[in-house]
């Protein structure tokens, strides 16, 4: 199965190139967007919501589509395509379509073209096709090389800049064949603690989100109470601020996923994660404080989850997804049922009485369930009961008359 990497790259653009991509960009938001702003979609107004098909919705609105907003063909078919996404994604999650954010265009290989010779792409815009020379380091030209991209989407920056997202194919190489497991558990105090001892702390990500967190409710009051000026500064700041959190939220990420897939392929062993789907409605029903509440929403542990797996499928290595219930309950040495109390597990079988770090405990009972998973006709995973014994696989005798 093919894996789809994107290469952002920075486009050099001129005044005037830079006066058609502003055209293009405007055209195709207002495309979406109504002309009043934050209403609904122009195209989603003017269309049944129900309609999720793009070559429907294309049928319904193309002409509108490309006579008011001068869009191109292929333009024009972008704007159905992106709101029939999305039309998919709400009703999947059972909400009405949320807001797009502006300065961005999508393209596909009818309007985008890129070429390796001289390091351009290619663009059309609502006054013609443009090329632009790309701006981009050793790793882009490396994994660019030799491809030929389908896709692609332009994205206008706060700074005013502009870049290209390309979409670059890659058939990564099949998943060795391995018997050795790392479990990685994954929490809020240690962000994720493997198997094998190697843990990550989540305390300095807890005071960057609380010093933010303060920071905003700090500058927020004070545009609502102060002078013009100082509202109009605590704005400027608020926007200047907007995305850090979570740009280092992302950086925490990647240095851990690839921490872990690093260590993976140096010991040959696949990786086993808990799915932790509906983790955050099952937390939040009785949530002990606001603070929680909010640290718990910005959990990011989904994000940590696909790094793993994008990083893991490069490499090489398989990614299995287990179920977390009981996992930091279970002792990995006798798989009972044990008492934990925050940090430290103790496991109750008289005849084990294990203790240690529950996260380690944790991972361990992960990497268990995940070689069961992987190799379901191997031995089977059960506590070991005082006198039991397993019995005798049951043979049928087939006499002769």
């Amino acid at each position: 199965m093919a894996q789809v990497l994107t290469i952002s790259c920075k486009l050099k653009v001129s005044a005037s190139q830079a006066v058609k991509l502003e055209a293009t960009l405007s055209a195709f938001a207002q495309a979406l967007l109504a002309p009043a702003g934050r209403r609904p979609y122009w195209v989603n107004q003017n269309t049944p919501e129900k309609v999720v098909n793009p070559v429907k919705l294309q049928s319904l609105c193309y002409r509108a589509i490309r006579t008011r907003f001068g869009l191109s063909s292929n333009l024009a078919q972008q704007v159905c395509r992106r709101l029939a996404a999305a039309r998919k994604v709400a009703q999947q999650k059972n909400r009405p379509v949320k807001a797009f954010k502006g300065g961005f265009v999508t393209y596909d290989a009818r309007i985008f073209s890129f070429r390796e010779k001289d390091w351009t792409v290619s663009l059309t815009t609502v006054e013609g096709r443009e090329r632009f020379e790309l701006a981009m380091g050793n790793y882009q030209q490396g994994v660019l090389a030799g491809t030929n991209p389908k896709a692609a989407t332009l994205i206008k920056r706060k700074d005013g800049s502009y870049y290209i997202q390309i979409g670059v194919e890659h058939d990564p190489p099949e998943p060795r064949d391995t018997t050795g497991a790392i479990g990685v558990d994954l929490g809020r105090r240690d962000i994720a603690h493997t198997s094998e001892g190697d843990n990550w702390n989540g305390q300095q990500l807890n005071q960057v989100r609380d010093h933010y967190s303060r920071l905003r409710a700090a500058l927020q009051r004070k545009a609502s109470r102060g002078t013009r000026s100082t509202r109009r500064r605590c704005r400027e700041l608020l926007q200047r601020l907007s995305g850090r959190e979570r740009r280092f939220q992302t950086w925490v990420n990647h240095r851990i996923s690839k921490s872990i897939v690093a260590r993976a392929q140096a010991t040959h062993s696949f990786i086993a994660l808990e799915d932790l789907t509906g983790i955050r409605e099952r937390t939040n029903q009785q949530p002990p404080s606001k603070t929680e509440r909010r640290r718990s929403n910005s959990w990011a542990f989904y994000q940590l989850r696909q790094f793993v797996q994008y990083k893991a499928a490069r490499a090489g290595i398989q990614v299995v997804v287990v179920p977390p219930a009981y996992s930091s309950q279970t002792c990995h040495q006798c798989l009972w049922i044990g008492q934990r109390e925050g940090k430290h597990f103790r496991c109750v079988n008289p005849a084990c009485g294990w203790e240690g770090d529950a996260d380690l405990n944790g991972a361990n009972v992960i990497a268990l369930l995940g070689a069961a998973v992987n190799r379901p006709r191997g031995p089977w995973l059960a506590c070991q009961l005082q006198g039991y014994q397993k019995p005798a696989p049951y043979r049928l005798a087939v006499g002769a008359g």
